[in-house]
């Protein structure tokens, strides 16, 4: 099969490549990382200035009507770049689940923000028991007068303490674990009975959980019908976990370059310590977990978009699960090869490691997508 970029394509890499190359080294990551917002603003505002914040909306929104392979050849990069600006979730998570759930009034309020970067929208669908499972949904809506109050908690929201809209799951029917009686709704974030509590995570970002105290919203904050959320998270999340792998892609990518050059540089016994074949074998064998993870991330951003069926969902969990565990290989092998520096915190290295690490815990761990693979193979 022919992978090759179109011309469009690889504008659009290329794009993005020299952005990320030209603003963001990783002293400056470093400096945006310990800020109060955790990441820039003027490289977020540069990302929307050059219309990559709209690449996976519609022209009318003034995007560039872009897929899956598009939002993989940014996301690659920014993962080479290990930028921290909440894309993911808002561009692809967010504005994803407002395109498909949304009105017409209400995409026409949000997702030309979205699109042009100025707002900003965090999802919280995790809840602290749930485990990946996204159905599993304890957060409360009970209908009040015109609209609805919300209870409960939202976990690891990322990008939630800065974002201008916060989307939710909560349930409005069923038991816990039900999939029917799921809803969304479109939370400002600083509406009465809204809490932030924000931390770091162990990847430079910064998340944080969201509690809803008796929040009154309107009934023009469901997105899409009551009751009948979880295929539209299901979908979505399949989209960012397509992106997700294509991010991991690029840090791995950095963290191989990074390795490999480090074994030519680091002499021991008088020679580079790359002589030993041992450390070739195992820089083989990164390389070789590399190439494996990007053609399952190429395979990932090929149904992205696909109609929703058991061999997309198939693709997405075999995909994640084969990036999860090359990237946690790529990293434990690295720093094996880099030795004590390699766990340094002013080496770029440990950097691309954590990264990795939080990578294969969002939206799913290896195990979870193993399982989830194998009960759509017997289902099938």
């Amino acid at each position: 099969m022919d992978f090759t970029l179109s011309e469009e394509q690889q504008m659009l890499q290329d794009t993005v490549a020299r952005l990320v190359r030209g603003e963001y080294s990783f002293e400056k990551r470093l400096e945006f990382s310990e800020t109060e917002l955790g990441f820039s603003e003027d490289f977020w505002k540069q990302l929307g200035e050059l219309g990559l914040t709209a690449v996976p909306f519609s022209e009318e929104l003034g995007g560039f009507g872009g897929g899956g392979v598009e939002i993989q050849s940014v996301m690659t990069e920014l993962g080479r770049g290990l930028c921290l600006e909440p894309y993911l979730q808002s561009v692809v998570l967010g504005g994803g689940i407002l395109s498909q759930a949304g009105n017409a009034e209400q995409q026409e309020q949000y997702l030309s923000g979205v699109a042009t970067g100025e707002t900003k929208v965090a999802v919280g669908l995790q809840e602290p028991q749930a485990f990946y499972n996204q159905n599993e949904v304890s957060t409360k809506a009970e209908k009040s007068g015109d609209g609805y109050t919300l209870n409960g908690r939202k976990a690891v929201v990322i990008g939630g303490h800065c974002a201008d809209l916060i989307i939710v799951s909560a349930r409005t029917s069923g038991d816990v674990r039900d999939a029917d009686g799921i809803s969304l709704f479109a939370v400002d974030p600083n509406a009465e009975g809204v809490e932030r509590r924000s931390y770091p995570t162990i990847d430079g970002a910064k998340g944080c959980d969201v509690f809803l105290n008796n929040v009154k919203v309107g009934a023009d904050a469901l997105l899409g019908e009551e009751g009948k959320a979880a295929d539209v998270i299901e979908y979505q999340t399949g989209r960012a976990i397509a992106a997700l792998c294509a991010e991991a892609v690029g840090c791995m990518e950095e963290a191989n370059e990074l390795t490999l050059e480090y074994l030519k540089q680091r002499k021991q016994f008088g020679v580079p310590i790359g002589k030993f074949q041992v450390l070739q074998h195992r820089m083989v064998d990164m390389m070789s977990e590399l190439e494996q993870a990007r053609s399952m991330a190429i395979l990932a951003a090929s149904v992205a978009d696909d109609e929703q069926s058991d061999e997309r969902r198939r693709t997405l969990a075999a995909a994640k699960n084969v990036i999860n565990r090359a990237g946690q290989f790529i990293s434990e092998k690295g720093i094996q090869s880099h030795g004590g520096i390699g766990m340094t915190w002013e080496y770029s290295f440990a950097h691309y490691a954590k990264r990795l690490v939080m990578i294969g815990h969002q939206l799913g761990d290896d195990d979870f997508h193993l399982e989830r693979y194998a009960s759509l193979l017997q289902a099938g």
